[in-house]
C-alpha cells in the first residue's frame, strides 16, 4: 500500500473535504484527488464518493480512516520516541561496575541522573574488574566504572575519575591503632583478607615483594566488605582497604587507622567505554553528569 497516498486520504477524511486537505498539505487539489484514486485502484475499494460539490466517505472509507488514524498516531509516537532517544531522555543505560564504585560512588550519581532523566531505565551490574571489562567488550554494558586497574585492553578507552587512598585499619584497642609502624612489623599481625584475586589483597602482596618483607599470614578470609570490617571492629586482626570503604567507620570511631611508613598507595577508579563504539546519548549524559560532579 502506498502510505503517502494513505496519508493524503486520511487528511481528506480529517478535514472533511479535498480543498482543505490540499491547503493543509500544501499541494494542489488535483494532485490529492489523483493520489486517492490511485489508492482506490490499488486496494480495489471505493473510499470517497461525490456529494454535490463535495465528497463523503464510504463505509469502507470510514473504516480505513479509523485504521489510518491508528497507524499515523503510532508513527507520531515513534518519531517522538526517536527524538527523546536522541536527547537521551528515554531508553536504557547499563552500567557495569566493580564493588567499590558500585557501593560508594554510583548511588549518588545515579540518584542525580534519575532526577534529570526519570524515564531512562538504569541497570547496574556489580562484578570484578576482569568481568567488567569482558561485559564492555562484549556489548553487555554501555559504560564501566572500574576500580583497581590502571591499564585496560586495546578495545577499552578510559579516563581516571579518582584515586582512593589505601589504608590499614584495626580495632580501637589494637597496639598499632593510630600509631606509626613499618610494613615489616605490621605483616606480623593477623590479617583479615578479602577473597583471592581482590585488589587490596594483591596490592598488599605486591607491597611485600617491593619492600622485601614476608607476606602476612591469612588469619581469616572473608568474601564481603562488611564482614571483613565487622570482624576487625570486634577485635580480630588488621585489614587493608580503600578509604572510601571505611571512611564512615573511621568517622564514627569504630576503627582506627594505622600509619605505615613509606606506604603511600591508591586505588584508581576509572570510567571506561568501548573505543570502537558510538556512546549512546544516555551514556554520554551520565558521563557529563560525573564530570560536572567532579568539578563542583
Amino acid at each position: 500500500m502506498n502510505l503517502h497516498a494513505l496519508r493524503l486520504f486520511y487528511t481528506v477524511a480529517e478535514e472533511g473535504n479535498v480543498t482543505c486537505a490540499a491547503k493543509k498539505l500544501n499541494i494542489s487539489q488535483p494532485a490529492v484527488t489523483a493520489q486517492i484514486k490511485k489508492l482506490e485502484k490499488e486496494i480495489g475499494l471505493t473510499l470517497l464518493s461525490p456529494r454535490g460539490r463535495g465528497i463523503y466517505l464510504t463505509q469502507t472509507g470510514l473504516q480505513l480512516a479509523k485504521q489510518a488514524k491508528r497507524l499515523f498516531s503510532l508513527q507520531n509516537e515513534i518519531e517522538s520516541y526517536l527524538e527523546h532517544l536522541k536527547e537521551g531522555s528515554v531508553g536504557k543505560l547499563h552500567i557495569v561496575a566493580t564493588s567499590l564504585p558500585a557501593n560508594f560512588l554510583l548511588p549518588k550519581w545515579i540518584s542525580r541522573f534519575k532526577g534529570e532523566y526519570p524515564d531512562v531505565d538504569v541497570e547496574i551490574t556489580t562484578v570484578n574488574s576482569t568481568e567488567a571489562i569482558s561485559q564492555l567488550v562484549n556489548y553487555k554494558a554501555d559504560i564501566g566504572i572500574i576500580g583497581g586497574n590502571r591499564t585496560f585492553n586495546k578495545h577499552i578507552s578510559s579516563t581516571l575519575l579518582l584515586e582512593d587512598e589505601m589504608v590499614f585499619i584495626s580495632n580501637n584497642k589494637h597496639k598499632y591503632a593510630e600509631q606509626t609502624t613499618t610494613l615489616a612489623e605490621i605483616v606480623k599481625e593477623p590479617f583479615v583478607f578479602r577473597e583471592e584475586g581482590s585488589f587490596s589483597r594483591e596490592l598488599l602482596f605486591s607491597l611485600c615483594n617491593l619492600f622485601n618483607v614476608n607476606k602476612p599470614c591469612t588469619g581469616l578470609q572473608m568474601n564481603g566488605l562488611n564482614e571483613t570490617i565487622n570482624t576487625v571492629i570486634e577485635g580480630y586482626g588488621i585489614t587493608f582497604v580503600s578509604f572510601l570503604e571505611v571512611n564512615r567507620y573511621i568517622s564514627r570511631g569504630d576503627v582506627k587507622r594505622i600509619n605505615v611508613e613509606h606506604v603511600d598507595v591508591t586505588n584508581p577508579i576509572s570510567l571506561c567505554w568501548r573505543n570502537d563504539d558510538v556512546i549512546s546519548t544516555s551514556a554520554f549524559n551520565f558521563i557529563e553528569l560525573i564530570r560536572k560532579e567532579k568539578m563542583e
